[in-house]
């Protein structure tokens, strides 16, 4: 109302040129030198004229109004061929191998300026998230703060990774699996975490949990949060690695690695995507998450 009435020095014109009435731009006029303590408009021999103090205001109105108008402006859609921004992204070795190694190869046809930058779960915190410090985490949870936004990547089994020589690479069973020595793989959550020891299995993840329910338990060798274990198991023979099976069908081609189906039923893992309330409605961030989801829909779970 300020900037139209200063503009056309006129309450008539000024409400022609708001489409309100006569009176409603009279009351609005009441109300501003009300609260400015200002006449603003002052009648004239030669009609309306601004005040001393309207016109020190004007250009300062002209600019806020400019400005805003700018910050109302509808965003522009993320141009991911042009934009060289750079996401950064928590994720465990797993989903390294697992979906960032094919989103980098997406990007590099898609968005060949846009670069990753990948932080393990202990090189951040929740505190790092929530500021926006971070782009997201892809991990497994045991729980979120309440003012995340989150989406579910994918449910994922697992499987068993052997070497060449493993006596039970072509029929494992339970009693095998028993007899094994193994190693140990996980890394969920976000932040350093707790050493582990085989005296309290039953609270060592999705594995010893099952075996805990069929009241067994395994011999765990060797406690690891690195998923990429095949070195192991090619100079060990009667080791196993059970592992997420999209992690394990990483190896499915390579030389001298067996993976098999655990022989007792584990509870899938749901692996989430979590971000930041500040970053949600953020366009090129927006735009990632949803390439995210699709590329993950396209990455196999079973050979």
């Amino acid at each position: 109302y300020l900037n139209i009435l200063l503009k056309e020095k006129s309450v008539s014109r000024a409400a022609d040129k708001l489409g309100i009435t006569q009176p409603a731009m009279s009351n609005a006029l009441r109300r501003l030198r009300d609260l400015l303590g200002d006449p603003i408009l002052v009648r004239t021999s030669s009609g309306m004229a601004p005040t001393e103090r309207a016109k020190k205001m004007e250009p300062l109105v002209v600019e806020a109004l400019s400005r805003a108008e700018v910050a109302l402006q509808p965003v522009k859609q993320f141009d991911p061929i042009n934009s060289s921004r750079t996401f950064r992204i928590m994720a465990s070795d797993y989903i390294e191998v697992s979906l960032i190694a094919p989103l980098l190869g997406h990007l590099n046809k898609n968005a060949p300026n846009v670069t990753l930058d990948i932080l393990t779960p202990s090189d951040a915190s929740f505190s790092d998230l929530e500021r926006g410090d971070i782009d997201m985490a892809i991990n497994r949870f045991d729980h979120l703060p309440d003012s995340f936004h989150q989406r579910s990547i994918w449910r994922d089994n697992f499987s068993c990774l052997m070497g060449p020589d493993h006596p039970a690479k072509n029929n494992l069973s339970l009693v095998k699996y028993l007899e094994s020595q193994h190693i140990w793989v996980s890394k969920t959550g976000i932040g350093i975490g707790t050493g582990m020891s085989p005296m309290h299995s039953q609270k060592m993840g999705w594995v010893d949990e099952a075996l805990f329910e069929l009241g067994k338990k395994r011999k765990i060798t060797l406690f690891t949060r690195n998923y990429q274990v095949a070195h192991y198991l090619l100079s060990t023979k009667n080791l196993i690695a059970t592992i997420p099976t999209r992690a394990a069908l990483v190896w499915l081609n390579t030389q001298g690695i067996h993976i098999a189906k655990p022989p007792f039923p584990i509870v899938p893992m749901e692996i989430k995507m979590a971000w930041s309330p500040v970053l949600h409605h953020n366009v090129g961030h927006k735009w990632l998450r949803d390439e995210i989801i699709k590329l993950a829909s396209t990455i196999k779970d079973k050979q």
